[in-house]
């Protein structure tokens, strides 16, 4: 609900909101104002027609007569009529007096009580004595609250059906931004294949954007199957070749006598199979991106076969004089390919273990949630700087400081890649001290 109110379609139902609210303010304002004056006008025009009606009579008898006539007739909280005669006398409906707080008419009646409300009024002198007409303001009061009933009438309406306008444009963007977000997520994440579907409800804006996206997804995924064409069919057209060498060397360390030359044959042994792993661990790095391995997904127990591993690890960890254990359930069951799953455990163990000095306490977990199966593997090593944890997962990426102990920087890589295969996320976090890698996996 956040996101939708911050949206695009919001603020500018919210901005279309308030000036129409603005524009109806001012003319309600404006036409109440002109209204208002027209009927004080319409007033004045009345009380000045009044008086001309009463200038006709021919004396102050006449005007005194007429005045009681007339406010026999008329309610004097509508219209007050007085005429004082030049002897004090008062005649009509009200009288009116004045006080330090200013004018006021008061009842001719019984009780002589002050009228309530406001009025206009003229006063004119007529045969030596005073007349005075008023009416009363109750109408212009009125207008008032009729305006008021018009703007609320006129405004909350159209305001109710902007913002649900704006609230359904913005639910349905919101639905359309989350297909691109979602499809970027994917590609970010490694899933090269994913696109934004795009329908006929879409608007031209985000049907570009949705087009751009898969544009350059299309483009990033043929880039990177290029070349991971490329470097799989080096390590497939050098393989046989290094295997010949390697046999070569073989048949050289057979018939040689000098021990200088037999050292050598065996360290150039040595060094062809590092560079035949390599080509090994890069056409295995291919068949895991493939995905096509999916297909022959079954259970596994994860925990039996990181106990497995454990004890193939563990004469190891105890010649290097290295602490190794497990922790966790018994049984814990994710959907995966097996013999990957056992690489991807192996080669966690073996980087702790080459990466961590004597006495380390290296540490294999599995913790099972209700969304999923996590594998733990944690050390107490040096661990690894936070700028360069988002690379050493790249191919043939290597530390600095482990430019001299064996390995060819494609043990992570594996790892990531077995993970993304798997549905699972890796992480590096600091053990402070150390390294913790972990896997979650999604629930089977």
């Amino acid at each position: 609900m956040r996101r939708l109110w911050r949206s695009m379609q919001m603020r500018l139902a919210l901005m279309l909101v308030v000036l129409f609210t603005t524009v109806s303010l001012l003319s309600l304002a404006a036409s109440y104002a002109f209204t208002r004056a027209a009927f004080e006008q319409s007033i004045r025009d009345d009380l000045a027609q009044d008086l001309a009606g009463f200038r006709a009579a021919p004396s102050a008898r006449a005007v005194a007569l007429l005045v009681q006539a007339e406010s026999d007739e008329t309610d004097p909280d509508r219209l007050v009529i007085s005429y004082v005669t030049r002897n004090g006398r008062i005649y009509g409906n009200g009288a009116v007096a004045r006080d330090g707080e200013g004018f006021h008419i008061i009842s001719l009646e019984e009780g002589a009580a002050e009228l309530d409300g406001e009025y206009l009024a003229l006063s004119v002198r007529l045969h030596g004595g005073g007349l005075t007409i008023a009416r009363s303001r109750a109408e212009l009061e009125g207008l008032q609250p009729v305006f008021l009933n018009i703007l609320w009438i006129s405004l909350l309406p159209t305001v109710l059906i902007a913002l649900s306008g704006g609230y359904i444009l913005a639910r349905r963007s919101e639905r359309h931004v989350e297909v691109i977000r979602s499809a970027l997520e994917k590609i970010t994440g490694g899933d090269l294949a994913a696109r934004v579907v795009t329908g006929s409800r879409w608007s031209d804006d985000l049907s570009r954007i949705g087009a751009a996206v898969n544009g350059m997804a299309g483009a990033q995924e043929r880039s990177v199957m290029a070349l991971r064409q490329v470097s799989s069919d080096i390590a497939h057209d050098l393989k046989t070749p290094v295997q010949r060498v390697s046999l070569r060397l073989e048949e050289l360390a057979g018939i040689v006598d000098d021990a200088a030359t037999s050292n050598l044959v065996d360290e150039t042994r040595e060094e062809v199979a590092g560079i035949s792993a390599v080509f090994q661990s890069l056409l295995q790095l291919a068949q895991v991106e493939n995905g096509a391995l999916r297909e022959g997904f079954e259970p596994v127990d994860l925990a039996q076969l990181c106990q497995t591993l454990i004890e193939v690890y563990e004469p190891t960890a105890m010649e290097r004089g290295q602490s190794l254990r497990f922790v966790g359930p018994e049984f814990a069951s994710v959907q995966g390919e097996k013999n990957l799953l056992g690489q991807v455990v192996a080669n966690l163990i073996e980087n702790a273990l080459g990466h961590t000095q004597q006495g380390a306490e290296i540490t294999v977990s599995i913790q099972e949630e209700a969304t999923g199966v996590s594998l733990i593997v944690e050390d107490n090593g040096p661990g690894i700087p936070e700028d360069e944890k988002g690379r050493v997962t790249q191919r043939l990426y290597r530390l600095d400081r482990s430019r001299n102990t064996p390995g060819n920087g494609l043990g992570l890589s594996l790892v990531d890649g077995v993970a993304r295969l798997h549905g699972a996320v890796l992480n590096l976090e600091d053990a402070d001290p150390g390294l913790r890698v972990s896997l979650r996996f999604p629930a089977s």
